[in-house]
């Protein structure tokens, strides 16, 4: 699919404000709200939107911890890889795993109710193979610049 100015400014705007309604998202990009209803629908057929998510303000909401993990796996196959995943994948609190190059395996982003709930989460992915995993815990403080979309125009080039 072609990413013309008019779906990259369609695109920026949708990861800044998923909200914005048709009419507005068409008056900004200088479309009627037809072709700029049909431009979305394509952007999303094609893979290049969604899911749509809320963003929530944790600190508001309830108690957490946010927890930043690096893993090391000792056994480097395919299916020790994927078994880890998999069971990363399985726990709810888990709310990103990479996998990564360089010194650690993965990068996992955790947010729990509590430390104990955390050490719980951390035993369960040490028993996925035992003695063959090494998890490091980061405990988030505080987050200078939350994720709020892709930078766009230094990605994308004309």
């Amino acid at each position: 699919m072609a990413l013309d100015r008019l779906n990259r400014k369609i695109l920026s705007i949708l990861q800044q404000e998923a909200r914005i309604t048709n009419q507005q998202l068409a008056d900004r990009v200088g479309l009627s709200p037809s072709s700029c209803l049909n431009r979305v629908r394509r952007l999303e057929q094609e893979g290049l939107i969604g899911p749509y998510l809320g963003v929530l303000n944790m600190s508001k909401l309830c108690r957490s911890v946010t927890v930043i993990a690096t893993v090391s796996l000792k056994d480097q196959s395919t299916d020790a890889f994927r078994a880890f995943q998999q069971e990363a994948e399985s726990i709810p609190e888990v709310i990103e795993c990479d996998t990564v190059s360089g010194t650690f395996d993965m990068f996992l982003r955790i947010v729990a109710p509590d430390m104990q709930r955390y050490n719980e989460i951390n035993d369960r992915l040490l028993d996925v193979l035992p003695g063959m995993v090494n998890i490091s815990s980061h405990v988030v403080l505080t987050t200078g610049k939350p994720f709020r979309g892709y930078p766009l125009d230094a990605l994308l080039e004309d």
